[in-house]
């Protein structure tokens, strides 16, 4: 047993040294999406910055926490970030204007065995509005323009849901600057309600099993005792953890085997990353994304 662990530990080491070799690459660079408290951010990444040096072979692992969503899409899009995970319309949104940027390799499963999310539309419990049908001339909040469950999901289906055109529906539209940050303008009441994305499966006290809210309730930023369910979307594929594309090979395969063997080897790193309770991760490609790709295209048309 000791000799095939020592063994293996070689073969591990000798990729990681590859792989920096390969491409002389000193330094790992992680983009992470905006929409939460920067410190959070930083704090929930610091165990990649900890492992990933010694299983890539590089000399560090630096984070680079953008204010919006689109600062780690410019930075995918301009080479200067190796690695990220995407809500699916970021990704279709790097896609649309360059497919070979980067490469969609893994995504999240969630405690149900499905590979998606929701959109949930929450409202302040003591607005006096429980259902969407209250929500006629009252003031929408979205998440980030390049949200998938914050802005894309639903403008292109809450229209069946209201049978009507948003913009008539609602009085006002606009953004919250990230979902954390919108889910407290609903509470300010800023919005009358706002769009956020949930795991969907669980406890909605308990803010769902993933996703912002179930975050801002570990955080105690909300109590869901405030809130109230108002909508919740088809399901979303989940977002891609996506690589740059002209990564050398040796260096991809060490990276996707770190990530793929995370959720069991440190399930804390893995939950601080991923923000709530995942089985682990499995394998994606494009065309997983194709419904997300294809709405994305639709909105940029109309």
């Amino acid at each position: 047993m000791f000799k095939k662990a020592l063994m293996g530990a070689v073969a591990l080491t000798a990729l990681a040294v590859g792989a920096a070799q390969a491409e002389d690459l000193k330094e790992f660079r992680i983009g992470i999406l905006g929409g939460e408290n920067e410190a959070d951010r930083l704090r929930n990444f610091q165990c990649m910055v900890d492992q990933l040096p010694e299983v890539l072979g590089v000399e560090k692992v630096s984070l680079f926490p953008a204010a919006d969503y689109d600062g780690v899409i410019q930075g995918l899009l301009g080479g200067t970030l190796d690695y990220a995970e995407l809500g699916a319309s970021g990704y279709a949104k790097i896609y649309l204007e360059d497919p070979k940027a980067v490469d969609p390799i893994l995504t999240t499963v969630q405690t149900d065995g499905s590979t998606g999310y929701h959109s949930v539309m929450v409202a302040r419990k003591d607005s006096g509005i429980a259902t969407l049908e209250d929500m006629k001339g009252k003031k929408l909040g979205y998440a980030d323009p390049d949200s998938t469950s914050g802005f894309l999901i639903p403008s292109v289906t809450l229209p069946k849901a209201i049978n009507a055109k948003v913009e008539d529906f609602f009085s006002e539209t606009g953004f919250g600057g990230g979902h954390e940050n919108l889910v407290l303008e609903v509470l300010k009441g800023t919005f009358d309600a706002g769009t956020t994305w949930a795991s969907g499966v669980g406890e909605f006290s308990d803010g769902y099993s993933s996703g912002n809210l179930h975050k801002m309730v570990e955080k105690g930023l909300v109590d869901m005792d405030d809130l109230v369910e108002l909508w919740k979307s088809p399901l979303i594929p989940n977002g891609p953890v996506v690589v740059r594309t002209s990564m050398d090979d040796s260096m991809r395969q060490a990276f996707k085997a770190f990530m793929m063997e995370l959720p069991k080897k440190d399930p804390a790193c893995f939950s601080a990353i991923q923000g709530g309770d995942y089985t682990g991760y499995t394998e994606v490609t494009p065309a997983f994304y194709e419904p997300i790709i294809e709405a994305r295209r639709a909105k940029i048309g109309s």
